[in-house]
């Protein structure tokens, strides 16, 4: 069996609730209506007998009555009796049975001729002629009638009412769902299309819905660049995977086929083991970063003497300064320490050193600094090389984005993603300044324990 769409179940609910509050307003009204119209009869019947007396007197034992009384008025019989019962004066139905017995002061509905009446009486003494009964009655039939045939057009107009509640809630409802069957388009285009730029975008709005449509495509936008970053990821490591794999395969054949003494078949033994020692880091850093995207890489934390791992650091890339003729500045403030993975803790001032040499300037300078400050320890890795262009420094957390090309025979482009990552995982910040030509600043900070 096919399910009701929300849709539909809104418009039935709207629609009989609808139904049901106009009937009971209807019974109330009418239940309200029949009362008050009683009661604007009995009102009208008791004025008309007050008025009555007005018009009564007596004149030498004989009784009289004034020709202007009213004795028929808005379906309201007056009439005049003596103590006797016998008629004086007014008119009754036609229908109604004049001998009903008198009851005075009380408002009575009497059944005659296949009709029922309401009948009020009263009685009083007329000085100089004696006791007088006046009474007033009106067909009950006449207000039940009046009463009937408003419920009847009720009945007939109902109808039409719950067509347009009907009609009016379905529209409501489905101008209030557009934009869900926009969001179930949009989803269902990306889906078969494979087309992560599309967008639902609603625009603005302060509904739930258009709450959901932005949650949607910021979600969208996510995916998209998670897919974008995890094409070029998978781009940028199979092509920096392919330069050694094809070196060793090279340096294999060549060994194979051309190694005559045991210096040429150590020499491509070298070769290979330097490609492969290169695919191992490699393999390694993306091993860890996939980690690390997941959570699963473990940090063991301990006290770390951060300014012993600096100086340790920089003394041991001092060779590798030397080569390209780059001086090694420190100005580092001793025992600062902090909660940390030491080997982490180690690999960022690696990290930063290897790539302050790498893109420094010949014979220029790279000063290493560290203290602890305004509540914060503060690092630094500055060098005097290249630069980053403006428009590259937030591209330099990138995996395998590198600066120069040119230089990329040393490094995949995967150290200062880690790098970020590390400071982060300690809970530091990490910050990047550059003047193209002119060098480059690395800062990062943490809180202090």
């Amino acid at each position: 069996m096919r399910r009701l769409s929300i849709q539909l179940k809104v418009t039935l609910w709207f629609t009989l609730l609808m139904v049901l509050l106009v009937s009971i307003v209807l019974v109330f009204l009418f239940s309200l209506g029949a009362q008050s119209a009683l009661e604007g009869t009995k009102s009208q019947m008791m004025d008309m007998v007050a008025a009555g007396w007005h018009e009564i007197g007596s004149d030498d034992g004989a009784i009289e009555i004034d020709d202007d009384l009213e004795y028929f008025k808005d379906g309201i019989y007056l009439s005049i009796y003596d103590a006797g019962g016998v008629p004086l004066y007014g008119a009754v139905p036609r229908d109604f049975d004049n001998s009903a017995v008198f009851a005075p002061n009380d408002l009575r509905t009497i059944p005659s001729g296949g009709k029922s009446w309401y009948v009020y009486d009263e009685q009083k003494q007329v000085y100089g002629y004696g006791t007088v009964w006046i009474r007033s009655v009106a067909e009950a039939d006449q207000i039940d009638s009046t009463i009937s045939t408003l419920f009847r057009f009720a009945l007939v107009i109902l109808p039409f009412f719950v067509l347009f509640a009907a009609v009016g809630g379905y529209l409501i409802t489905r101008r209030a769902f557009r934009p869900v069957r926009r969001i179930i388009q949009t989803a269902k285009e990306i889906g078969e299309g494979d087309d992560l730029s599309r967008r639902i975008a609603l625009g603005e709005g302060r509904d739930e819905i258009y709450t959901l449509a932005a949650e949607f495509d910021r979600m969208f936008s996510r995916l998209e660049k998670a897919f974008e970053t995890e094409k070029q990821f998978t781009s940028d490591a199979s092509h920096e995977l392919r330069t050694p794999t094809t070196v060793i395969i090279s340096q294999c054949e060549y060994a194979i086929e051309n190694a005559q003494t045991l210096d040429e078949a150590k020499e491509a033994l070298a070769a290979v083991l330097n490609q492969a020692e290169k695919m191992a880091a490699l393999i390694s850093q993306l091993l860890m970063l996939a980690r690390a995207d997941k959570g699963h890489e473990k940090l063991h934390f301990e006290t770390v003497n951060l300014s012993d791992l600096a100086s340790m650091v920089a003394e041991q890339q001092q060779e590798n300064a030397e080569k390209r003729g780059i001086r090694i500045e420190t100005n580092i403030q001793p025992d600062i320490e902090m909660l940390g993975d030491e080997t982490m803790l180690m690999r960022i001032w690696i990290n930063l050193i290897e790539n302050g040499i790498k893109y420094g300037r010949e014979n220029g300078w790279l000063n290493v600094q560290l203290a602890q400050k305004d509540g914060t320890i503060q690092g630094c890795v500055q060098d005097n090389g290249i630069g980053i262009a403006p428009e590259n420094l937030a591209r330099v957390w990138e995996r395998f984005w590198q600066a120069d090309p040119a230089r990329s025979a040393s490094g995949a482009g995967l150290g200062l993603s880690m790098v970020k990552w590390i400071v982060e995982a300690h809970g530091g910040e990490i910050h990047v300044e550059s003047t193209l030509g002119q060098g480059t600043a690395f800062t990062f900070s943490f809180p202090c324990p």
